[in-house]
């Protein structure tokens, strides 16, 4: 199945999960990555169930502290 990952189309496994992807992806820092599925953030605790499916848009976000 295709779906897109950070603008990219790939080509994955059916079923693949969250979690799954993000080790594929090689995601840095994974324990603070937070997942848009649809422009909508999944909750970390569902990675492990949460099964993507065709055509889904996924991208992976990192919130940065600091400034003044």
């Amino acid at each position: 199945m295709k779906i897109t990952v950070a603008g990219e189309t790939k080509e994955v496994k059916d079923g693949i999960t969250i979690a799954q992807l993000i080790t594929e992806e090689q995601v840095e820092t994974p324990e603070y990555v937070t997942v848009s599925v649809n422009d909508e953030f999944a909750k970390s605790e569902n990675f492990e169930t949460q099964v993507l499916k065709d055509g889904d848009n996924v991208e992976f976000l990192y919130f940065m502290g600091g400034g003044q």
